[in-house]
């Protein structure tokens, strides 16, 4: 779309650079690159070589160095290799001089990671999401992709509107320039018309959220890392069927479902995974999606017990959260895949985490089922409530917001009322105890209590 470019394959040579200029160009590419050969992977493409190189920071035309693009050259030849995908971000000029000389095409992290997410979008919103993360990162290398078009001839030349010339002593726009700002304005025209649809999007969310919220129904939204088990422990929940592979990005459009085995209803919500240094450009396309966790009731963090790098990758899904503004939502960590773990690793991890669950076995599903009740104020607690003999209104109010089990009353009018009340409600009732001149003795019922801390 920029420039000329030439077409890709399936084999693929990565390219990863590592900088160690010590407070100078900062890029950890090369320190994720497993991470990168698995996305590599996801895109259906073959790896046939991998490139490492180590520099003090970027080179202007080259970005890993003119020695390195000879041995790229020669690895291209050896693999037959149809494209050359970096680990980081190409200058529009980079990318270009390295098309120009290795004569494949050259992709970024970027573009590698939009790639994947066109391929998996399945659904209206998925693909104007996709289209617009597509749109906005075109636009940010267009003028430097069309500048093979800018032409403008000598002063003094024969002049004229197409010719680049003089007219009235004012410089006029050549040919090139007339295409780019032609193209500049597909693009606007395009990105306006992409975000007024995903704006309709964003509006029937908010009305489907405003019936939840008016009919008291909480929602649950799974956030973590690409590739944690999110869809397997969505599935697990709710008895959904979700595609759940072990790829990353497996699952691109949201999902929401009816927690299973719930006397009350909880919806949760299965949402895109996260990575690192997640382009910009998807976090700002995909904010109609990513709203489902800024909004909920509370966020399960899933989070991959099995990973070598745990905090890592618990630091990254909390930055992306902060992006989209969801700090402030009540959170519960969730370290998925203990079924890989032994029973050392098990109880070292436990002190890090509120629940932890294999999605995969069942194992700790019973116990994050009970926090997640807790969480949302629905675990069941037993009460006894004393009222006055004029405690009509707070009878009423139990009766309506509770299960009743029992109600007696003495010689004076004073009643007493044994009643099951979900948490939250209770202390609902317990903000109108003075007012209501009530007592309350509340005691949680021990089968649905919090689970306590794994050993």
């Amino acid at each position: 779309m920029l420039f000329e470019r030439p077409v890709p394959g399936r084999s693929a040579t990565a390219v990863s650079v590592r900088f160690s200029a010590p407070g100078g160009y900062c890029d950890d590419g090369d320190d994720h690159r497993e991470e990168f050969l698995e996305l590599i992977r996801s895109a259906a493409l073959v790896v046939a070589a991998t490139v490492s190189a180590v520099r003090d920071k970027p080179h202007p035309r080259w970005f890993a160095g003119s020695g390195k693009v000879e041995e790229l050259e020669s690895t291209i030849e050896r693999t037959e290799s149809s494209v050359v995908i970096f680990n980081h971000e190409l200058t529009p000029a980079q990318q270009r001089n390295l098309e120009e000389r290795l004569r494949c095409r050259v992709m970024t992290r970027t573009e590698l990671i939009l790639h994947i997410f066109a391929n998996r979008a399945r659904t209206h919103e998925g693909h104007l999401q996709v289209e617009l993360a597509q749109l906005a990162h075109a636009q940010t290398r267009l003028i430097r992709g069309w500048t093979h078009l800018d032409r403008q001839t000598a002063v003094g030349g024969a002049g004229g509107r197409g010719a680049g010339g003089r007219i009235g002593g004012t410089v006029q726009r050549g040919a090139g320039e007339t295409q780019l700002e032609l193209d500049q304005r597909m693009l606007a025209v395009r990105i306006r018309q992409v975000r007024a649809r995903l704006d309709g999007v964003k509006r029937r969310r908010q009305q489907s959220r405003r019936r939840r919220s008016r009919a008291r129904v909480p929602t649950v939204a799974l956030a973590g890392y690409t590739n944690a088990g999110k869809s397997t422990l969505f599935n697990a929940l709710t008895d959904a069927n979700v595609e759940a592979e072990d790829r990353l990005f497996a699952t691109l459009d949201p999902t929401m479902r009816r927690l299973a085995d719930s006397d009350v209803e909880v919806i949760v919500a299965d949402t895109v995974g996260f990575i690192r240094a997640l382009p910009v450009t998807l976090v700002e396309a995909f904010k109609a999606t990513l709203e489902e966790v800024a909004q909920a009731d509370l966020v399960l963090h899933v989070i991959d017990a099995s990973a070598p790098d745990v905090e890592d990758l618990r630091r990254q899904v909390q930055q992306v959260l902060a992006e989209i503004g969801a700090t402030g939502v009540p959170t519960l960590e969730v370290l998925n895949k203990i079924d890989l773990l032994d029973v050392v690793s098990k109880g070292a991890q436990a002190s890090s985490a509120q629940v932890l669950t294999s999605a995969l076995t069942g194992e700790g599903l019973d116990a994050l089922q009970a926090a997640i009740r807790v969480r949302l104020g629905l675990a069941t607690i037993a009460a006894e409530v004393r009222l006055p003999p004029d405690g009509g209104k707070a009878r009423s109010w139990l009766y309506e917001n509770g299960d009743v089990q029992s109600e007696t009353s003495d010689e004076r009018g004073a009643l007493t009322l044994r009643v099951r009340l979900q948490s939250g409600k209770l202390a609902e009732l317990a903000a109108h105890e003075e007012t209501w001149a009530m007592q309350i003795d509340a005691e949680r019922l021990s089968a649905v209590e919090e689970p306590a801390a794994m050993p």
